[in-house]
């Protein structure tokens, strides 16, 4: 059953899109992950263009990240002063990348780079995460458990200026590295179609010391709004966003994650990352594998963005 794209401008099966989208909804409830570092090369890998690809499976991050937002909200555990300070560092970021992703479709060059970037994000942090991942199923079999780390000196963090007390995280620091986190966050989500939680989330737990039952939160809090300004942005300056597919992308997305959450709670914690870990490994190679082989066709006709 063939549906036409009216923004790619290419006709897929859509029956196709729905099982991509349930998928990629299953491994988000799953992993508790918004998915887009997922749905976005597999998008490419159907010919999309990866412009497309990335405006578009922003969609699907909102969507899933609304949900979780309102029932972190209703338990009390969003920091809104934290959040806003990323948001809006978050909404520069995403102003920025939107506006490198115009110059480079102008330039012709807006696919290489979204692989490149792909390639490079998703290879570095899978192999972290499977790293850590295989050291914890190590230290399970071996009966040892992790040894929990006081950070009780000041990092400096606390040597910064601006320094804001945040009542909900409990934390006093300045209001510097939430905001920079919150434009790195923001670029991602524009560049890439990413929500930023594999970013985001370490960062706030690792380097802000946030407490975890406030970061799952904070970040989807943060996650809806520049995702959605994020979608907004690319719509009016690029115009790559395709509704249709995002609409088919967002159903098919959400009952995926239902199925997906009551699967993850027959896995353990360290066998889920694991698989994740080996998951953005596989696609980071996969693109990765797209950028050095020949092509069967060597020239291909293209729209480019022209500029007055």
């Amino acid at each position: 059953m063939q549906i036409y794209l009216p923004i790619a401008e290419l006709s897929v099966n859509v029956l196709i899109i729905l099982a991509m989208g349930g998928a990629v909804g299953f491994l988000s409830g799953m992993f508790g992950v918004g998915g887009g570092f997922l749905i976005t090369p597999l998008l490419i890998f159907m010919g999309i263009s990866p412009a497309v690809a990335v405006a578009t499976g922003a969609n699907q991050v909102v969507a899933s990240s609304v949900s979780g937002a309102l029932t972190q909200w209703r338990r009390q555990n969003v920091d809104v002063k934290l959040g806003t300070i990323m948001l809006t560092g978050g909404i520069l970021g995403s102003i920025g990348g939107v506006q490198i992703v115009k110059i480079l479709r102008a330039l012709g060059q807006i696919d290489l780079f979204i692989s490149l970037t792909y390639v490079t994000f998703l290879g570095i942090i899978g192999a972290l995460m499977l790293i850590e991942s295989v050291n914890a199923l190590l230290r399970n079999r071996q009966g040892s458990t992790a040894q929990q780390r006081r950070q009780s000196h000041r990092n400096w963090l606390h040597k910064l200026p601006l320094k804001q007390r945040f009542h909900r995280s409990k934390l006093y620091i300045s209001a510097i590295p939430p905001f920079a986190l919150g434009v790195l966050v923001g670029f991602l989500s524009a560049i890439m179609g990413v929500g930023g939680g594999f970013v985001i989330v370490p960062a706030m737990i690792y380097l802000l010391k946030v407490p975890t039952n406030v970061v799952f939160g904070t970040s989807l809090f943060q996650t809806v709004f520049v995702g959605a300004f994020t979608t907004i942005m690319q719509a009016y300056q690029n115009q790559t966003v395709d509704a249709v597919l995002a609409g088919i992308l967002i159903v098919s997305g959400v009952i995926g994650a239902q199925i997906g959450v009551q699967t993850s709670a027959r896995l353990k914690a360290e066998q889920l990352r694991a698989i994740l870990a080996l998951l953005v490994l596989a696609v980071a190679v996969r693109l990765a594998f797209g950028l050095i082989v020949r092509p069967e066709d060597i020239f291909s006709i293209a729209p480019v963005a022209v500029t007055s």
